[in-house]
């Protein structure tokens, strides 16, 4: 799929169906290869004589000077040293200024790896180019280049550090040697998955300097709320399989000292790239916090190499979830869980990706005798009171032996920690290998304030292992819930519970049994892959004083039906006959409720030829199909505020989607706007009315069109990126550009 936010065109970025956006540079010819990873070509570069070989980009891309941009690509070439990637940074007349070059990969390998470097556009920069480069040792010696990226810095969304510290592409100076320990930057041949936009290029390297404990901290300090769980977590590459590895979150106070932290230590199953985490809850004191990584016991020289830095707030395994990330995924260690009677002993899983459904590690509980064992979590808040439905849930696997049954439950205490007793429970067998997942229900007791999970596992066998990962406990919510804002003229939609990589449809059903598809983020909800576990849809689009309901379709993994849902009946109200909606779906914060002065006088176009038959009294008409409904439509904007709004509106062109209430004579119409004449309501030069009149022409429904977001984006993200409010001005022209991330220039 296309780069987001990528200035190359597809055919330049993916070299697909041809080479016309490269051209040679240097001691080169070019071609079309094959075996891309992005469709089938790939740019083939092949040696004219022993040395460098450069080419570049045709075009000459926009760019904004003291702008930071980035640039990678995926590489492969067996022989080839000194593989690199350049931005080259062109003048207003076409001349070079500079190229900012990465560093050369550590090797060759005729795998796809990937090479990137970010910078700054110089002072007198105008646009720029993407030079790929590598050496070869004779003639005739060809090297691969695909999936080609030039635009923005990409970086994880959600991440409290910027990205220099996440992905050292610009230098290493987010990061600092604290105990024996020097950094630099390196390229290491590492395959990345070729979607995972954030990862390659250069990793920070940590080396020891002697014998002995090494670590490195990131300089930055974000900050933090108390009582909020993060996560830190990055791909490590240790240096030798025995390697202690590890990455940490720490928490500082407002004087900047260290007040707490948390270590997740890699068990490596190898010396590739492997993603580890820690996470913790804020202390009540702190207010900020940092990511460190080292090696426990290094040998002098041992190099430790991060890539994709990431500090955020802990996922939710299931939303709604009361049970820490740490207790839920088990990255770190067991956490707060407990064997409460039995043979068995629980550990985390060793080493990393042996076996897990989120992360790389789970629960281990092994049993030495065929006996029952009984496996308790901490005790977590259940707010709300007595009476209250709570769900707790994990997802368990056989690693060895036979389990008879695996019973889940719920274990009650009241605020003085005395045990109220566990709910029924519900009772799971494990038929295979797989993973299965096991729900249990149960009503709160009275005066209960906390609750575990608690899981009662039978081994029929001998040395039998269990695993256990992705433990939650939530109050159950209505999994399909419907609210009106009259105010703003749509409808939220909230589905919880939803089955994760399935496929979702969701229609609006009308009174009369007509059917159409809702809009989201990424279009029309028509088999959408589900990412997570809960969604909550806008539709900008009901209809106004007619009750609708939503019917969501799922479907499996493989497109076959799987269940269906229906919501209760609502209603969005217009209760004001005398105004009407004016809405672009795919930009719903530019939606605007106006006056309406005039309503249209409809006509419908046909075209038609007539031809006079000489001796005929009736002409010959060649009549087309009658077109849909055209008109003006003489609206009211009662204020500045009002005015400058609708001028957003119509601004882009967009087809818009026009509102009135039944019983006006008109259906829910979308529609082209024209020329729009604004004239004064009266000569006062401070009559703040205007009226309007918009010239309509019906449309379909606009069924590519996506609603516009955040895409995740909060303002940690812009925190994370800029000082101050004034760093703001000159990036982003209004308020919505600074939502949608639209940067000038």
């Amino acid at each position: 799929m296309p780069i987001p936010g990528n200035l190359l065109s597809a055919t330049t970025s993916e070299i697909d169906p041809n080479t016309s956006g490269w051209t040679p540079k240097l001691n080169c010819t070019i071609g079309l290869g094959v075996g891309g990873r992005v469709g089938d070509g790939c740019l083939s570069v092949r040696s004219v004589a022993a040395g460098e070989m450069q080419a570049r980009t045709v075009s000459s891309y926009p760019v904004t000077a003291g702008t930071t941009y980035q640039v990678f690509a995926d590489t492969a070439g067996a022989t080839s040293t000194g593989e690199r990637i350049g931005i080259r940074w062109m003048t207003a007349l076409g001349g070079e200024l500079s190229i900012t070059w990465s560093l050369s990969t550590a090797g060759a390998s005729a795998s796809w790896h990937r090479v990137g470097v970010a910078g700054t556009a110089p002072v007198g920069a105008a646009s720029a180019q993407v030079v790929v480069s590598s050496t070869e040792t004779g003639a005739s010696v060809s090297h691969y280049w695909e999936n080609v990226y030039l635009g923005l810095p990409i970086r994880t969304t959600g991440n409290l550090l910027p990205f220099g510290t996440e992905s050292t592409e610009i230098d290493a100076s987010g990061w600092t040697a604290e105990v024996n320990a020097s950094i630099s930057r390196q390229v290491p041949v590492v395959q990345w998955g070729v979607g995972n936009w954030t990862a390659g290029g250069h990793a920070l390297a940590l080396t020891a300097v002697a014998g002995g404990n090494a670590a490195a901290v990131a300089v930055d300090r974000p900050q933090v709320t108390p009582g909020v769980e993060y996560v830190a977590y990055a791909y490590l590459q240790p240096p030798v399989l025995t390697a202690q590895a590890w990455i940490e979150i720490r928490f500082y106070d407002t004087n900047g000292n260290q007040i707490a932290a948390q270590r997740g230590t890699l068990a490596a199953p190898g010396t590739g790239m492997y993603r580890q985490r820690a996470s913790m809850a804020a202390p009540a004191n702190a207010a900020t916090c940092s990511a460190a990584a080292g090696l426990t016991g290094a040998s002098a020289g041992q190099t430790l190499r991060l890539e994709t830095v990431v500090i955020a707030v802990a996922p939710s395994l299931q939303a709604g979830t009361v049970v820490p990330y740490a207790d839920g995924g088990f990255e770190q260690g067991v956490a707060g869980w407990t064997v409460a009677s039995g043979a068995a002993t629980i550990a985390r899983t060793t080493p990393w990706g042996l076996a897990s459904m989120e992360g790389g590690y789970a629960l281990s509980v092994a049993s030495a005798t065929a006996t029952t064992s009984v496996i308790r979590s901490a005790r977590f808040p259940t707010p709300g009171g007595a009476g209250l439905n709570w769900r707790a849930q994990v997802v368990a696997h056989l690693g060895a032996g036979a389990w008879s049954s695996v019973t889940v439950r719920v274990r009650w205490y009241d605020a003085a920690n005395v045990d109220l007793g566990a709910s029924g429970g519900t009772s799971w067998s494990l038929p295979g290998p797989s993973w299965y997942l096991m729900p249990t229900d149960a009503v709160a007791p009275a005066t209960a304030t906390q609750a575990a999970i608690e899981v009662t596992a039978v081994a029929s066998a001998v040395t039998s292992v269990l695993h256990l990962d992705m433990a939650a406990l939530w109050q159950v919510l209505p999994q399909t819930a419907v609210t009106a804002s009259d105010s703003g003229g749509y409808i939220t939609l909230t589905l919880r519970e939803l089955p994760v990589d399935y496929q979702i449809s969701v229609y609006r059903e009308g009174a009369d049994g007509l059917r159409s598809l809702v809009r989201s983020t990424a279009g029309l909800i028509d088999r959408q892959l589900i990412t997570s576990d809960i969604m909550v849809i806008e539709d900008h689009e009901a209809p106004m004083n007619v009750p609708v309901l939503y019917r969501i379709q799922l479907d499996d993994e493989d497109g076959e039906p799987a269940s269906r849902r229906s919501s209760e009946p609502v209603t969005v109200r217009l209760d004001d006959i005398n105004v009407a909606w004016l809405k672009d779906p795919g930009n719903p914060q530019r939606n605007l409720r106006v006056m309406v002065q005039t309503a249209p006088d409809w006509t419908r176009p046909i075209e038609q030829t007539a031809y006079v038959v000489k001796g005929r009294r009736n002409k010959v008409v060649l009549t087309g199909r009658r077109q849909g409904l055209e008109g003006d439509l003489a609206v009211v904007t009662r204020s500045d505020e009002e005015r400058r709004a609708l001028h957003l509106l119509l601004d882009s062109g967009n087809t818009l989607l026009w509102q009135a209430a039944p019983g006006m004579g008109v259906d829910d119409m979308y529609v082209a706007v024209g020329q729009a004449p604004e004239a004064r309501m009266s000569k006062l030069a401070q009559d703040q009315w205007r009226t309007w009149t918009l010239p309509l022409i019906e449309q379909d429904m606009p069924v590519t069109t996506a609603v516009n977001g955040a895409a995740g984006r909060t303002w940690q993200d812009v925190i994370a990126e800029f000082a101050t409010c004034a760093d703001l001005l000159p990036v982003y022209a209004t308020c919505e550009a600074l939502l949608l991330d639209r940067r000038t220039g």
